[in-house]
């Protein structure tokens, strides 16, 4: 059965998408050219120019990809807890050792920032990772394990930390013992936020 328009631009973008994921995870931004994306993708660089006008617009589609998979990783560690408040830490948990892993790394944490901005990044962090914390924390609040309070800065507070000690542990040479050291830290500076009684000590 021969293969519709909408297929075939489908497969296209689907070919782009993790051609370019994979070369700038290995290589960095700056050193993959579109050229060498269309034709490890096997696709022209005219059909490349048809989904995106730039190396930058496909980077940022790229970066929106991997976002998207951690806050899908994110939420599948906070469904496989036994509570909302290990799913909360599940989460925590999840979302900085995604910073340890080298294509999110390169990707998210290193490029990302430099090559779409800050504003674009929080943007595109905004509509993944921390809304699965905003969720989390809508949900205890619910429950009553934390106070009620205003959500939007508390996730700010919270996320902004997270994002710092995941570009951190993105330059650790030991990203391994960072990561034990920074969820020892962290894991109480959550704990603080709980109502007094709320769950078992």
């Amino acid at each position: 059965m021969a293969r519709t328009k909408q297929q075939q631009r489908e497969e296209t973008m689907e070919a782009l998408t993790a051609t370019a994921r994979r070369l700038f995870a290995e290589h960095g931004y700056g050193k993959v050219g579109l050229e060498t994306i269309a034709q490890t993708a096997g696709v022209s660089k005219g059909a490349l120019y048809h989904h995106f006008s730039s190396k930058a617009e496909l980077f940022r589609h790229v970066l929106g990809v991997v976002q998207h998979d951690v806050g899908e990783q994110i939420a599948r560690a906070a469904d496989a807890a036994p509570d909302s408040w290990a799913g909360l830490l599940a989460g925590c948990r999840t979302f900085l050792t995604a910073a340890t892993d080298p294509e999110t790394q390169q990707i998210m944490l290193l490029d990302g920032p430099s090559v779409v901005g800050w504003q674009d990044w929080r943007e595109l962090d905004a509509e993944s990772s921390a809304r699965h914390l905003a969720e989390a924390l809508t949900e205890l609040m619910t429950e009553g394990v934390l106070a009620k309070r205003p959500v939007e800065p508390l996730v700010r507070l919270l996320s902004g930390a997270m994002n710092e000690a995941a570009v951190w542990l993105a330059h650790s040479p030991d990203p391994e013992a960072d990561l034990a050291a920074t969820m020892e830290t962290l894991t109480p500076m959550i704990e603080a936020l709980r109502l007094p009684g709320s769950l078992p000590a």
